[in-house]
Parts: structure tokens; C-alpha cells; sequence
């Protein structure tokens, strides 16, 4: 039941940011709005919140549905609507996403228990290396 609410937060959230920019700034529907948002707002909980935050930190997370709300927006808008500039719909519409998604990793964070012990690092070098007596030829075959 979390899911499902913070899901539906996450959707609200992307309807009042991308309505703001995509229908007040380039005059897209509200419907495509809408749509674009439930589509980003689905993946971007699956892929940024649920899978990404919980292996890692909120910087990656965020820089991660930076660029997926960029693609997702682009090719949407791109897809849904006729003419203006797609591109630059996209950069300020998930630039202001990826700024709305710095605050709604930590109520995420916070909602689900996340604490930063449970986070896999992604440095992981943990090499070890193993010696022995066979790389070095025998004193005794020496002679």
C-alpha cells in the first residue's frame, strides 16, 4: 500500500511540474500531460526510486531520472504533439523534475526505511591477491 501512495504522490508531483511547463509554456494538453506523467511516474519509481535509490545514493538517483525523465519527455512530446521544440520542452521540464526529485528521494528514503547502512556501495574493489613460492623458480633446481 506504500507503493501505491507514494506512486500517486509521485504522479501528482509530475502533473504540477510538467502542466507548468509543457501546458502553460508550450501549450500541450492537459491530457498529454497527464499521460506523460503516469508513464514517468510509473518508470521513474520502479527504475529510480525502488531499484536505483535502494543500491545507491540520492545523487545518482536523481542524475539517473534526470536523464530518464529527459528521454522519456522528449520522445513523448515529440510523439504527442506537432511542431515547437520538443528539445527544449524536455531539458527545463526534467531539469525542474530532476530538482523535484532531490526532495522526493528523501521523503522515499525516509517512507521506506532506507538508511544509508543498506546501500550497496559502487566501489566495490575488494581485490585481493594470492602469492607463491611456485612463481619464483626452485634454489634446489638451480643447481
Amino acid at each position: 500500500m506504500k507503493h501505491f501512495n507514494l506512486i500517486g504522490l509521485k504522479i501528482l508531483l509530475l502533473l504540477v511540474v510538467l502542466y507548468t511547463i509543457l501546458g502553460i509554456g508550450y501549450n500541450v494538453s492537459f491530457g498529454n500531460v497527464m499521460f506523460i506523467s503516469i508513464v514517468l511516474g510509473i518508470s521513474a519509481y520502479l527504475i529510480g526510486d525502488l531499484l536505483i535509490l535502494s543500491r545507491t545514493n540520492n545523487t545518482i538517483a536523481t542524475t539517473a531520472d534526470f536523464g530518464m525523465a529527459f528521454v522519456i519527455i522528449y520522445l513523448m512530446t515529440d510523439g504527442l504533439t506537432v511542431g515547437g521544440n520538443p528539445f527544449a520542452a524536455a531539458l527545463i521540464s526534467a531539469v525542474a523534475v530532476g530538482i523535484c526529485e532531490v526532495i522526493f528521494h528523501k521523503y522515499v528514503a525516509n517512507k521506506l526505511n532506507m538508511s544509508s547502512d543498506d546501500f550497496i556501495p559502487i566501489n566495490r574493489t575488494n581485490f585481493s591477491t594470492e602469492t607463491s613460492e611456485e612463481l619464483t623458480p626452485y634454489k634446489d633446481e638451480e643447481k
